[in-house]
């Protein structure tokens, strides 16, 4: 029970990589606000997970949001420990095709967003020496080209992690991330279907793209979040952490 009595928000919880991580907190003894926009999505995966977390359901791209999710949170159980800021937006975008309505939604998402919730939640964090884990993407090295905005958003958030790292560790905050790589989420498949691929797709993939022979899960994202939810990670903080099947950096771009 490594979140035994921690109180942990995650955003974009319903389903894929948050649901996992909001799963694995229920387990290891957390109680968790699970954030998310469908509500059909969130029910089910609140029955699954029982009283110990509780549905809120919040459009990020309303700017009252952060503050409302983090009240839902100590209204429902008291206090903060934790922060995931794991929803995202992904669209596909190039630089020609990008508008300035388009690049703000999704830097309200990815990026304001979950400075805003740090930030409602600070208090919080600091009265409980709380964790702060951001879910970024290995696209924050540069990114693919047809994901620019969401690059970008992503190599902020980079940023964002260490500067706030630096600057609130005295206060006993830390603020790490992970990046993950190419994950196996239930929205994953659909998008690659929906593309042209054949269902089973993922089962049939070369290895130079998926060298251990199988894709990555949300359920793994949700074990590696653990450790920087719980206190064995502790005093460590800034830290970035990419979490994908080869090396980003040196990777060469013929094997992607």
């Amino acid at each position: 029970m490594r979140l035994q009595n921690k109180v942990v928000i995650v955003t974009g919880a319903t389903a894929g990589i948050g649901g996992a991580i909001a799963t694995a907190c229920i387990r290891e003894g957390a109680k968790v606000l699970v954030h998310g926009i469908n509500e059909s999505e969130g029910k089910t995966l609140i029955a699954k997970l029982g009283d110990n977390a509780k549905l809120f359901l919040a459009d990020l791209f309303d700017p009252n949001s952060p503050k409302l999710i983090v009240e839902s949170a100590i209204s429902h159980f008291g206090k903060i420990d934790g922060l995931v800021n794991n929803a995202a937006l992904v669209e596909r975008s190039t630089l020609d095709a990008e508008t300035p309505e388009s690049i703000e939604r999704t830097l309200q998402v990815n990026l304001k967003a979950p400075f805003f919730l740090i930030q409602a939640a600070y208090k919080e964090l600091v009265k409980n020496k709380g964790s702060v884990l951001n879910i970024g993407s290995v696209n924050a090295y540069a990114g693919e080209s047809t994901l620019l905005a969401y690059s970008i958003s992503k190599g902020a958030m980079q940023t964002m992690t260490r500067n706030l790292a630096n600057a609130q560790g005295v206060n006993g905050v830390r603020v790490n991330q992970i990046n993950p790589g190419w994950v196996l989420t239930e929205r994953e498949d659909r998008d690659q279907v929906k593309k042209g691929l054949e269902p089973g797709w993922h089962q049939r993939l070369e290895r130079e793209a998926i060298p251990s022979g199988a894709m990555t899960t949300s359920a793994q994202m949700g074990e590696a979040a653990i450790y920087w939810l719980s206190d064995e990670s502790k005093p460590f903080t800034g830290s970035v952490v990419d979490l994908e099947q080869f090396s980003i950096i040196g990777r060469n771009p013929e094997k992607l």
